[in-house]
């Protein structure tokens, strides 16, 4: 009794900062994750803040053609997602959570700080010329390297935090706690929502300064407010949980696949019960016969079980359990691929979504509205649409289904139809912004004469997509992955960020040298009010619509994880 009660006061798989068992009262908790959802309200504010108006710098200041500017703005977030792999096998393998967060903070802190040194010099950026002007003297080749190294060093700082910043903040609360358990959802539910807060300001406040103020002021603003979010994060320390790690998982699907290549030849026992487990009771994960050619990885063979040894050697012979965290993480790559082409999608909104944007009447009054701005409209699809979801739609679907929401499936199928009209839409209003563009002498003048705000729809389905997909995924990947393979399964997630980017690049690079194979400007010209960006858009629609048919089959096809583990032999 008096065990039970001790065991009560602390968290069964967390230490505090001294290495001792995590006191409940003491560590953990909202305070510590409030602390940790600062250092990402400053990521999304310094890598938006960037991205969104790079692209007009690029062209506007290093006078870079349009593909090429979308090409390096693509490149630099496929980049960013890209390196969450890195920060998370550095996690969970070396430096853990908090270490891995810490130093890849400061990491991002020095890119934007160099970021905002480079654009305050001259001497790194072209001499200025006017839009019309047909001989404007593209940036070199040092002030191009030097710009790269600014924003992959960021990107560097990005991929390092994003892999760890979630996982470190639901390890504030223990699963096994009913009300922690609540709060750690509550924690789930509202870190999207502050993700999207950091870029409604970066694409806001931060947008405008850059062209109204100055580029470096801007960008220094971020590196400031990136230094303050790591001491106030500093802050916690002793307040922080911090879980053991279990080593990476990445070498444990390595030796899953060794163990079951090295025993193909041998065949499966007829009773289940004699493969190899040595995992306790509690932790195991029951068998299940999709893959089975990795239970062969389990098998015992002679001289796997020598006596007077640690254990068998983990190349070799591997347990149930062990295996079937590998089956798991292959039953979500066909989810995990047929959402990267909604990220090829999203990339257009930071890319030529902006370069539409910034050839049409942006003016307000006597105001006019920063190109990067429109993206405003994006971020508040995204809030309107998760306060829909959460105060009309689940109550709704709750008193219909009996359950509290959209599952984590239909919400990426909502997401991924979203996106495909929003292509659609965004296509037929390029026609009309392209039809009155040929009206009028675009030659010989900055801007079309037509509104801003016909981008509006396109934003708004994009981002309302966003917001369905982006959670979706989120909690699929977390949920429907093994406990000790979360941090990869968050890094799994967001390589479809990043590889949705690069597919946009490749996208954006073959439509630009087929299209201009016979002599003209092709559908991606210098000049988009030249090119058929409309068609470009349609394609994209088309991939969109077919990568949909492709993920309904295969969402209709997975099997879901059991959160209740059975016994072992159990099929």
């Amino acid at each position: 009794m008096e065990q039970d009660e001790k065991m009560s006061l602390t968290v069964g798989d967390a230490v505090d900062y001294n290495g001792l068992p995590a006191e409940r009262s003491k560590t953990g908790g909202w305070v510590p994750a409030a602390l940790i959802l600062g250092i990402e309200i400053c990521e999304r504010l310094s890598t938006m803040g960037i991205a969104v108006n790079l692209v007009t710098y690029l062209g506007g200041v290093m006078h870079l053609p349009s593909s090429t500017s979308a090409n390096i703005v693509t490149d630099f977030m496929g980049t960013c997602f890209l390196l969450c792999l890195l920060g998370g096998f550095l996690a969970d393998s070396f430096l853990g959570r908090y270490k891995t967060i810490a130093i890849f903070a400061v990491v991002q802190t020095l890119g934007t700080g160099m970021l905002a040194t480079i654009t305050a010099l001259p001497e790194l950026r072209p001499p200025p010329c006017h839009a019309r002007d047909t001989n404007c003297k593209e940036a070199n080749g040092f002030q191009i390297a030097i710009l790269y190294l600014a924003l992959y060093l960021i990107a560097l700082g990005t991929g390092g935090l994003k892999s760890s910043v979630s996982g470190f903040g639901t390890d504030q609360f223990d699963e096994k706690d009913e009300k922690e358990k609540a709060q750690m959802a509550y924690f789930f539910n509202r870190f999207f929502f502050f993700i999207s807060i950091g870029t409604l300001t970066a694409v806001t406040v931060l947008v405008y300064i850059q062209d109204e103020v100055g580029r470096s002021l801007a960008y220094g603003i971020c590196s400031i407010s990136m230094f303050m979010a790591i001491l106030i994060f500093l802050s916690g320390t002793k307040k922080y949980r911090y879980k053991k790690s279990s080593g990476s998982p990445i070498v444990h699907i390595f030796q899953v696949i060794a163990a079951a290549i090295r025993k193909r030849n041998m065949s499966l026992p007829y009773n289940i019960d004699m493969l190899y487990e040595d995992t306790p009771d509690d932790s195991r994960i029951r068998h299940t016969d999709q893959f089975n050619f990795l239970d062969k990885a389990a098998i015992v063979g002679e001289g796997d079980l020598k006596e007077n040894t640690k254990g068998p050697n983990p190349w070799k012979l591997r347990s149930v359990t062990r295996v079937e965290e590998v089956k798991m993480m292959g039953r979500l790559l066909p989810i995990w691929a047929t959402t990267i082409i909604f990220w090829t999608t999203y990339a257009q909104m930071i890319t030529f979504s902006v370069e539409q944007a910034s050839t049409m009447n942006r003016r307000i009054g006597n105001f006019q509205i920063p190109a990067g701005s429109l993206t405003v409209f994006f971020v508040a699809a995204i809030l309107i649409t998760l306060a829909v979801y959460d105060r009309i739609i689940m109550p709704v679907w709750n008193k219909w289904k009996g359950k509290t929401g959209f599952s984590s499936l239909q919400k990426i199928a909502i997401g991924l139809v979203l996106s495909t009209l929003g292509m659609a839409v965004a296509a037929l209003v390029e026609m009309k912004r392209l039809s009155v563009a040929k009206s009028v002498n675009t030659t010989t003048a900055d801007h079309v004469p037509i509104s801003v705000f016909l981008l509006i729809p396109q934003f708004f389905l994009v981002g309302s997509g966003e917001a369905f997909i982006y959670t979706g995924q989120l909690d699929f990947f977390i949920t429907q992955s093994p406990k000790g393979m979360k941090t990869m399964s968050t890094g799994l997630f967001l390589t479809t960020l990043s590889l949705g980017f690069f597919v946009s690049s490749f996208l954006v690079s073959v439509v630009k040298k087929v299209t201009t194979s016979n002599g003209g400007q092709g559908w991606l010209a210098d000049n988009i009010n030249h090119g058929r960006l409309d068609c470009f858009y349609g394609l994209l629609a088309v991939l969109g619509f077919l990568n949909l048919i492709i993920y309904l089959i295969c969402a209709a096809c997975y099997k879901p994880h059991k959160p209740k583990p059975l016994q072992p032999g159990i099929v």
